[in-house]
């Protein structure tokens, strides 16, 4: 099977790092409250938006100012190197697909995230970063499974006939997932990874 899988949140935890240095950037350089990491208050991925109010030109201020730090401390979720390397183990081809940003000022993105995959021993056949249409990448390329938390994601590679695992997050927890199939952690991905691919046989 190939199988396309997601990066923020997904694989690494991004949103913990991301509310730190946007707290530190909203209160030191704006002058402002932050949020106190409250990460309670995020109902949807677009959550420097609603957390703070900035607009699109603030939002790209923070990245140049603070994107490599975000990007550099994330951590890995549990389990995610092993199961990635079993399914690679398997046969299954691995493509990391993530919105990741490029053309950060002061932040080498594809350099840092392939250091986190080799860092954390998580196995691939491709990388491509800044994918602003994931569904175009999963055609092209033949996509038959993706893990991703956008819930929005999910349900445009599903209309597509893709079958796709939703990570259960802060993030998408409350919105009500209709068909799509949820995840919550690596062991589960798993398991239903592997049912899906036995049904396929």
């Amino acid at each position: 099977m190939k199988i396309g899988i997601d990066i923020d949140d997904t694989t690494v935890v991004t949103v913990k790092s991301m509310i730190k240095y946007a707290d530190l950037y909203d209160t030191q350089i704006l002058g402002r409250k932050g949020t106190n990491g409250n990460l309670g208050l995020i109902q949807n991925r677009y959550y420097l938006k609603v957390l703070y109010g900035w607009d699109d030109k603030t939002k790209f201020d923070f990245f140049d100012t603070y994107y490599k730090n975000v990007l550099e401390e994330c951590t890995v979720m549990p389990n995610a190197p092993e199961v990635i390397k079993k399914l690679k183990e398997e046969g299954n081809e691995i493509s990391f697909i993530t919105a990741r940003l490029l053309n950060i000022k002061n932040c080498d993105t594809e350099n840092i995230t392939i250091k986190t995959l080799k860092d954390n021993n998580i196995p691939y056949d491709k990388l491509i970063i800044n994918a602003s249409d994931k569904l175009k990448f999963c055609q092209e390329n033949g996509i038959q499974i993706f893990i991703e938390d956008s819930y929005e994601t999910c349900k445009q590679l599903e209309e597509y006939g893709i079958k796709t695992f939703l990570m259960t997050t802060k993030m998408n927890e409350n919105i009500d997932a209709e068909n799509i199939e949820r995840v919550h952690d690596w062991n589960e991905i798993y398991e239903k990874v592997e049912k899906f691919i036995n049904r396929k046989l």
